[in-house]
């Protein structure tokens, strides 16, 4: 195995993706910091890494524009020798019911989500060395299937719908293949727009009765890209507490 291994973190400046970037340099990874417009967020997630020890460097680019994405991925094999770990954490949600729907926010939503998804997923089909990991992100959502989400889920229904295919595409590569769907969340994303009666509402609802904590899903991810968890392949873990 190389001495160093390199990770991408798309969404890597904020939330959940900037937990994940974290996590992965405190294990020792280099990893590459995407982000899709916010600089200022992806320069403090580098300082933050590179402060601590760590090696990361920011490269902006729209996940759903395979040009950009492609020379994300050249850029990290110029800066770091090679891929073995992609983190497909950028994503986008619009919450609405399913009659008062703006099919332009849909179409915006699922051009990052599923677009998105399968663009990265691309070029770690083709780049991640061997024995390298491949996470995209889903949402327990598409379990619990709460109102107003319906939108969302869907496009995150289609990331758990290519975990096993791709799998089993990568077979005889020691790659694996996985999804993350996250419950509820304290980040940003999922605080925006709700009052405090939701969100206390929305922590009592799993078994263990608090919101996740970004560093929450940072650990599962973190798993998923060890060598302790290369065993688990084409899977949709639900790290929700016990939500569903």
């Amino acid at each position: 195995m190389n001495e160093t291994r390199v990770a991408i973190v798309t969404g890597g400046s904020r939330g959940i993706g900037r937990a994940v970037a974290e996590r992965l340099a405190a294990d020792g990874f280099a990893v590459v910091v995407n982000y899709a417009g916010n600089t200022a967020a992806a320069d403090e997630t580098v300082a933050a890494i590179t402060g601590n020890g760590g090696k990361a460097i920011a490269v902006r680019a729209d996940v759903a524009d395979e040009i950009a994405v492609a020379a994300l991925f050249d850029r990290a094999e110029r800066e770091f020798g090679g891929i073995d770990v992609v983190v497909n954490a950028a994503g986008r949600m619009m919450l609405s019911t399913i009659a008062d729907l703006d099919l332009n926010e849909l179409d915006a939503m699922h051009r990052t989500n599923i677009r998105g998804t399968f663009v990265v997923a691309k070029q770690a089909a083709r780049r991640l060395r061997n024995e390298g990991a491949f996470i995209g992100f889903s949402t327990s959502v598409v379990g619990a299937q709460f109102p107003t989400y319906g939108g969302y889920a869907a496009s995150k229904g289609a990331v758990e719908a290519m975990t096993l295919i791709l799998a089993r595409e990568l077979r005889g590569r020691d790659i694996t293949a996985n999804t993350v769907a996250p419950g509820p969340t304290a980040t940003d994303l999922f605080l925006d727009g709700k009052s405090d009666e939701q969100i206390a509402t929305l922590a009592k609802t799993p078994p263990l009765e608090r919101l996740g904590t970004p560093a929450d899903i940072a650990n599962v991810v973190a798993f998923l890209a060890s060598p302790a968890g290369h065993w688990v392949n084409g899977q949709t873990i639900r790290a929700n507490g016990g939500l569903v």
